[in-house]
């Protein structure tokens, strides 16, 4: 049996006493960390071109070369991606020879990329890359359009200023993302509410224009945050209480699901180990089955249990609200839910130990639900009201209720620690 990480057995409360798991993450045998970017190792902020990462965490991140990946939405290259951000923290080093690149998956999990900036888009067909290039374009030319009308009626030097920071032009995952839009807009009652709704008719438009170019099974639209899925897909998250709900209305490619990307990330930590794919050398986010029960299946059949680490699973976007067609009920969603909750059940499959970690990053520029402390040791569902619930399935380990800023001192550490372990093995 593998080495296994804290606490293995499934809590009834979450920890926010990060240190007592440095001793065991620091020496466990194998490890592995899969982790979010955005409100996790950097702030959330209305305008991604004004984010910025820390050097150190990008040298903590090498030194954990081989037992870290990250897992995100958004991409590694770009305008908008978080390459631009590690080459300007790094200065005058040499972002491909130090290795300092975050090596892992973007856009889902259909964009790789290694600690030297090679990416390459598994699976990608040629004729799909050529439509998303025209989605920023159209993205514009729609968004523009419906500014210029009621309720907005923008002049055109406030239009062109706000589509400029709501069209993400992502080469693989073009984005629109309504931050802004919800920041420059809530003086107006109903106006951003309006804009949401209106986004997501125009994605549905997006899908059809697909389909009639041959393209019907190639994509799907992502809501960030989210009420979870239903048939029909992901559910919207509408504007309440002061708070935006869905701002990120991301056009990827179907497949590019962050649990997917979970198997594939583990078949490259495999064959870093032994040699050898246990997927094959062409598994990819794109060929992968779909859900939860097929993903554990497949990686019990082609994982050897011995080898298996103990995976730390690190995100910031989780929602629980009551249904709005069901009181009673509750609808989970949220772009980690879907990661956090494969890495709970590998961990149980395998005995593991695997910890799912939650970064709150309700203190960003972007509003959204927070760890209310005062509850947690009595109330947890209080406590993470908006975020989860008592019946929740999903079963955070461990809370950074002080955001990414304390999560970057803790990943420091670890980092530090595990080199120190590994030069006394």
């Amino acid at each position: 049996m593998p080495d296994l990480c804290p606490d293995s057995t499934r809590r009834t409360r979450p920890s926010i006493d990060n240190a007592a798991f440095l001793p065991r993450l620091s020496t466990v045998e194998r490890l592995l960390v899969i982790q979010d970017l955005d409100g996790v190792c950097m702030d959330l902020v209305h305008d991604p071109l004004t984010r910025e990462i820390e050097l150190s965490y990008l040298h903590a991140a090498r030194q954990l070369d081989g037992e870290f990946f990250v897992l995100t939405n958004g991409e590694h290259i770009g305008s908008r991606g978080v390459n631009r951000l590690v080459e300007a923290a790094c200065g005058g080093l040499d972002a491909a020879e130090e290795g300092l690149y975050l090596p892992g998956l973007a856009a889902g999990g259909v964009q790789y990329q290694d600690c030297r900036g090679q990416v390459d888009h598994p699976g990608v067909s040629e004729a799909e890359l050529a439509f998303l290039a025209q989605v920023p374009a159209m993205a514009s030319d729609w968004l523009s359009s419906v500014l210029q009308a009621p309720p907005f009626d923008l002049s055109e030097s406030d239009r062109r200023d706000l589509v400029a920071r709501c069209v993400l032009d992502n080469p693989v995952s073009p984005t629109l993302n309504l931050n802004t839009a919800f920041q420059a807009l809530n003086h107006q009652p109903g106006a951003y509410e309006f804009l949401q709704h209106q986004a997501a008719k125009w994605c549905e438009g997006l899908l059809a224009t697909a389909e009639a170019a041959g393209l019907g099974d190639a994509f799907f639209v992502h809501y960030a945050p989210n009420l979870g899925r239903d048939a029909h897909g992901e559910r919207l998250k509408p504007a309440l209480d002061g708070q935006a709900g869905t701002t990120d209305f991301q056009f990827m490619l179907r497949g590019g699901v962050k649990e997917v990307g979970v198997l594939v990330l583990l078949n490259r930590y495999y064959q870093r180990l032994t040699g050898e794919f246990p997927l094959g050398e062409g598994f990819n986010a794109r060929n992968a089955p779909q859900g939860h029960e097929a993903l554990v299946s497949l990686a019990r059949e082609a994982f050897d249990p011995a080898l298996m680490p103990c995976i730390l699973g690190v995100g910031d976007t989780l929602t629980s609200a009551p249904d709005p067609d069901d009181a009673a009920r509750r609808v989970r969603g949220g772009s980690d839910r879907g990661f956090l909750t494969l890495v709970q059940a590998l961990g149980d499959a395998f005995g593991s130990g695997n910890v799912v970690a939650f970064v709150d990053s309700s203190a960003g520029e972007i509003r959204r639900p927070g760890v209310r402390l005062e509850y947690l040791a009595d109330a947890p569902g209080r406590a993470l009201e908006g975020i989860s619930d008592a019946a929740d399935p999903l079963a955070i380990d461990l809370i950074f209720a002080e955001g990414h800023r304390q999560y970057l001192r803790f990943f420091g550490e670890l980092a530090r620690l595990r080199n120190v372990s590994r030069r006394e093995m």
